[in-house]
Formats: structure tokens, C-alpha cells, sequence
């Protein structure tokens, strides 16, 4: 198939890797036409250190020859989701497939990042046109650009749509489940990053396995608390793109979200944290969604409101965990008293 890709960071040049080694026809397109001469003349990713591009993966400064393809595949921080789609939507032909790879939860509409993507094409009259697909799981680019064996679920209401790219992006290093719960594995691959960036303040803060293992328990449980009430199926938050994706990204030293916590534990601003790592940061910028959706559904996201009090608020990390460790006691089952 004909695939273009849309952002060049390093899980889209991973990816464009991946797939052009898959005997597919891959072309990548950046908004940053200096980004595209280094890549295209280098063949390099100055973040994925040790992974050639293939001489037949194509770059293009000009968006409409990317988005002329079968699959469209979306890999810009989810920030810039809404703003890209509105740059693709005049180029989209109806029976195309968008892939986004982007975790987020929008802040002020809630939505997620396929439905952004359909909001933007409704604008430009093209509602309804492509096939959405969210592909989402424990996958760091760090890895899937080595070959090293990743697993990942490609999630969408369109069932021909989700095996589709099953087909398109399974190989031997790459296994693809599919999903139809896209709200669920959305909302778990945007929130996860939120409790990564906790564990990381907590080693930070030279805590050890113990608490770290507590917040990745305590975190999917706050998690799958709110996708319930939205309606998400219980299972999803047990699977790939749920306990996961949130396992592999508070643990690992390749997870933004984990090393920016742990500057921050150890007493850096959250904005210089942010300009160390010195690439995007999805849990902070999930942050705020992600505690309005807790209150406009009444769930109760201790780890997730305490996170935000840090960052945005500017709590003393130390003191914030004395809290959470204060709290009013009660069972780990909820609705359920000992016979």
C-alpha cells in the first residue's frame, strides 16, 4: 500500500521505517522543511540513534503528494492534530484510512484525537469520507525502530478499517490486535502518560519499586474509573492499550513522561523539566482535560488532581505525596464489604 506519513519525529520515522521495510510504498511529510532536507540527505534521526532510514522511504515538502495515499498515518504531537487536519482536509479522498498515532485528550471540547480529525474534515465538508483508526500500545520508537518485538492495537468502530491496518503494520516484529472500544484505548493512551510523569516525580523524589508499583496500580484503576462512567469497555484498561501502555511508559528510562517527572522530583520547574527533554511531553499537556473530565463526571483521580497540582499549581511534590498517603482509608474493592 501507499502510506504517508505526517510528522517526522521519532515514533513517525520509526514507523515510516518499519513499514517501508514491510515492502510498502512510504513517503513522510514535516511541517518543518529543514527537518525533511536533514532526514532525506542523512538518512538519521538525532533520537533514535543506531536506525538507518531506508534508501526507498520518501520525504516531501509538499502535503498534498503525502496525503495522495491509501493509508494517511498521523504522527504530530497531539497539540498540532487539530491544526494538521485542517491542513490535510482539502487533500482527503473519500475510502482512505487515517491512522493516528497521537495520545491526547483536547482540552475545552474533550475530545480525543480521532475526534478531532473528524471534526476538522466536517469543517471542510469531508465528514464521514475516511475510515478512523487509533493504533495505540506499549510501543516506545526507540524500539520498534530495532526491530525488537512490540505489540499494539489498532482500534476502530470500522472493523475493515482496524484489520486493514492490522494487515498493513504486522510483520515479525510488529503484532496487531484489533479493537473496537477507540473512546477506551484513546482516553488510556492520553492518561497514562499523566500517571507516568507521577511515577517519575516519585523516583524523583528517591522513592523506590514499591511506590512506583502502587501508582501504576492505583493509577489504571482512576483510569478505567472515568472510562467506565464514559462508557469505555471494562476490558480495554486490562489490555495492550491500557495497564500496557501504562506499564511500559513509567518504567522506562525512553518515556518523556518518566524522566520529565523525575526532574521535577528532584526540584526542576516543570518548564525547564520540559526544555531538558527537550521534546513534547504528553502528560502535561493531557494534564488539564484530564482533571476537568474527572469533575465533569464526578470521578474521583486522587493521583491525576495531584499531578496537576504540581505542575500547574506549583504544590511542593514532597507534600503532595503526604497527602495522598493521608487519605481517608477505605477498600480496594469498591462496592464491596468483607463477609
Amino acid at each position: 500500500m501507499k502510506i504517508g506519513v505526517i510528522g517526522a519525529g521519532t515514533w513517525g520515522i520509526a514507523l515510516a521505517r518499519m513499514l517501508t521495510n514491510s515492502s510498502h510504498e512510504v513517503v513522510v511529510w514535516s511541517a518543518l522543511e529543514q527537518e525533511i532536507d536533514e532526514l532525506s540527505s542523512s538518512r538519521k534521526h538525532k533520537n533514535l540513534p543506531g536506525m538507518t532510514i531506508p534508501e526507498a522511504t520518501g520525504f516531501t515538502k509538499e502535503l498534498s503528494e503525502a496525503v495522495d495515499a491509501d493509508i494517511i498515518l498521523m504522527a504530530v504531537p497531539s497539540v498540532f492534530v487539530r491544526q494538521t487536519t485542517s491542513r490535510i482536509a482539502p487533500y482527503v479522498k473519500k475510502g482512505q484510512i487515517i491512522v493516528d498515532v497521537a495520545k491526547g485528550i483536547e482540552e475545552g471540547t474533550h475530545f480525543t484525537m480521532t475526534e478531532i480529525i473528524e471534526d476538522e474534515l466536517k469543517k471542510c465538508g469531508r465528514g464521514g469520507w475516511v475510515s478512523l483508526v487509533a493504533l495505540s500500545g506499549p510501543t516506545h520508537a526507540e524500539e520498534v525502530a530495532m526491530d525488537l518485538p512490540t505489540t499494539i492495537v489498532s482500534a476502530s468502530t470500522d472493523e475493515s478499517a482496524a484489520l486493514t491496518v492490522q494487515d498493513v503494520f504486522m510483520n515479525t516484529c510488529m503484532r496487531v490486535y484489533t479493537h473496537f472500544d477507540v473512546k477506551g484505548v484513546e482516553l488510556s493512551g492520553a492518561f497514562k502518560n499523566i500517571i507516568a510523569l507521577a511515577t517519575g516525580i516519585s523516583s524523583g523524589l528517591g522513592f523506590g519499586d514499591n511506590t512506583r508499583a502502587a501508582l501504576i496500580t492505583r493509577g489504571i484503576a482512576e483510569i478505567k474509573r472515568l472510562g467506565l462512567r464514559m462508557g469505555c469497555n471494562d476490558q480495554t484498561f486490562s489490555g495492550l492499550a491500557g495497564i500496557g501502555d501504562l506499564i511500559v511508559t513509567a518504567t522506562s528510562e525512553h518515556s518523556r513522561n518518566n524522566r520529565c517527572g523525575k526532574l521535577i522530583g528532584k526540584g526542576a520547574l516543570p518548564s525547564d523539566a520540559i526544555a531538558e527533554i527537550g521534546m513534547v511531553v504528553e502528560g502535561i499537556n493531557a494534564l488539564p482535560a484530564a482533571v476537568s473530565l474527572a469533575r465533569k463526571y464526578g470521578v474521583e483521580m486522587p493521583i491525576t488532581e495531584t499531578a496537576y497540582d504540581i505542575v500547574y499549581g506549583g504544590a511542593d511534590p514532597k507534600d503532595s505525596v503526604l497527602r495522598l498517603m493521608q487519605r481517608d482509608k477505605r477498600s480496594e474493592v469498591e462496592n464491596c464489604k468483607i463477609k
